[in-house]
């Protein structure tokens, strides 16, 4: 397996160069075809107008984001013509309402999502929505990356986290293309149960599966001495100098309305390094 068709999804001009430049990289690196989803979001209706509002209102917030669509294919066709690799352009315009259709189904037939990290200063709600359409309703791994405009580390060192979840195995999958491209992948468990079905081994089996792709790998077991799960895993990948984490992404409500788990939701909040997800 390898990554050949990479997509990215750009709302902002703000994230547009820095964007391009790292899924450009990471394209380069599998000679992936990159496909960048330029989207015109028009976040006016998520809640509605007042009854009887007139239809220009509405039509100029169409309007609106059909423009700023526009400009990001624009700008991105600018930066890509001259690149050395296989790229497309696609636009849309979306309500906040719609994200979850339109990524959902370019996700499912991409084999990684390059985004970036989705809370912080400069993100509005239209990330968090990107995030988890790409993850919930495209079911792909998405890379979040907390920097953005400039190459993409080699991704030497791994942490990957692993708990016996469905959510976690997904994520060792989806993600071997780069674990086998690592010097080291070092499974981490956090406080494993005493009584679960790897009690006397645990991560044994996961490494042992790791091994037999060519993955150079080790585990470590560790007590939880922080409040939170993500605080351990960041602060282990911290002290393993890694330049990737790669856990399973959770989400506690069916009807999510853009609320990822919460150690899902905590690690991207504040981490330094990339974050590798899938469910």
């Amino acid at each position: 397996m390898a990554y050949k068709s990479i997509c990215t999804f750009i709302a902002s001009e703000a994230q547009a160069d820095g964007l391009i430049a790292s899924a450009q990289s990471l394209a380069n690196r599998f000679d992936a075809h990159l496909e960048i989803c330029c989207l015109g979001i028009d976040t006016t209706q998520s809640v509605g107008f007042y009854a009887g509002a007139p239809a220009m209102i509405y039509q100029d917030a169409l309007d609106q984001a059909r423009a700023s669509a526009d400009a990001l294919a624009t700008r991105v066709k600018k930066l890509l013509q001259h690149a050395d690799l296989r790229w497309s352009v696609d636009t849309a315009i979306l309500t906040l309402g719609g994200i979850s259709s339109y990524v959902g189904l370019k996700a499912r037939f991409s084999d990684l999502i390059v985004l970036p990290r989705p809370y912080g200063d400069g993100h509005g709600p239209q990330d968090e929505f990107i995030t988890e359409a790409a993850l919930f309703d495209g079911g792909a791994p998405v890379l979040v990356l907390p920097k953005l405009g400039r190459e993409l580390p080699d991704f030497a060192k791994i942490v990957l986290a692993w708990n016996q979840s469905d959510e976690a195995l997904a994520a060792t999958r989806a993600a071997l293309p780069l674990l086998k491209l690592a010097d080291m992948v070092n499974v981490v468990v956090v406080d494993p149960p005493v009584h679960g079905i790897e009690r006397s081994d645990p991560g044994g089996m996961l490494t042992q599966l790791l091994v037999r792709h060519g993955v150079t790998a080790d585990i470590s077991v560790i007590a939880k001495t922080l409040p939170r799960i993500s605080d351990m895993l960041r602060r282990h990948a911290q002290d393993q100098a890694a330049d990737l984490l790669v856990i399973g992404a959770y989400s506690h409500s069916r009807l999510r309305q853009a609320i990822l788990g919460g150690t899902t939701r905590n690690l991207l909040e504040e981490t330094t390094i990339p974050v590798f997800l899938a469910r």
